[in-house]
C-alpha cells in the first residue's frame, strides 16, 4: 500500500501545480518550509482540491481505497457517491469504472457548464493516472446510452460501514 500511496502523492503533487489556485499552493509551500527548513512543529497542510474540482471520480477498485481517499482528500459523501455507487452496482470493473462514474454523475444531472471533473485511476505496478475534464455545457440526463438511467432514481443506496478489525 505504501508504494501505491507514493504513486498517488506524486500524481497529486504534479497535478496540484497545474490546477490549484496560487493561494492554495502558497499555503502548502509556506507550511512545508516551516516544517522542513524551520523545523516548526505544525501539521502538514492538506491541499484542498475541492477548490479546483467540482466532481471526483475515483477508480472503484475497492472500499478501503475509496475510504482512504475520501479521508485524505477531505471529500464529502456527495463527492464519493459516483465511485461508491459504481462499486456497489457494477463491482470493480478496472479503469472502466471511471466511465460508469461519469455516467452516474450525468444521470443525476450534476454536471454544469465549466465544471471540472477529476478522474483518478490506479493500474498495475502501482500506477496512478489522472484525467481532468471541463464541461463545455450542462449535461442533461438522457436515457440514450447511459447505463444508469433505468435505475438512477433508486440511488444512492445506503451501504453499511464495516467496523475495522484490529
Amino acid at each position: 500500500m505504501a508504494i501505491a500511496d507514493d504513486a498517488l502523492k506524486t500524481n497529486i503533487n504534479t497535478l496540484g501545480l497545474l490546477v490549484l489556485p496560487m493561494s492554495e499552493q502558497l499555503l502548502f509551500f509556506v507550511t512545508l518550509v516551516g516544517r522542513k527548513i524551520l523545523k516548526m512543529k505544525i501539521k502538514p497542510y492538506i491541499l484542498d482540491f475541492k477548490l479546483a474540482f467540482k466532481h471526483f471520480e475515483i477508480h472503484a477498485c475497492g472500499r478501503a481505497v475509496l475510504d482512504e481517499l475520501e479521508k485524505n482528500l477531505q471529500l464529502s459523501e456527495w463527492h464519493m457517491e459516483p465511485s461508491r455507487m459504481t462499486l456497489y452496482r457494477f463491482g470493480n470493473t478496472s479503469s472502466s469504472s471511471l466511465w460508469y462514474e461519469l455516467a452516474y454523475t450525468e444521470a443525476k444531472g450534476r454536471i454544469r457548464n465549466k465544471d471540472r471533473i477529476w478522474q483518478i485511476v490506479f493500474g498495475s505496478g502501482f500506477k496512478c493516472n489522472s484525467v481532468v475534464w471541463r464541461a463545455l455545457k450542462a449535461v442533461k440526463p438522457t436515457e440514450e446510452k447511459n447505463p444508469w438511467m433505468d435505475k438512477v432514481k433508486n440511488f444512492p443506496v445506503t451501504i453499511p460501514r464495516v467496523a475495522a478489525i484490529n
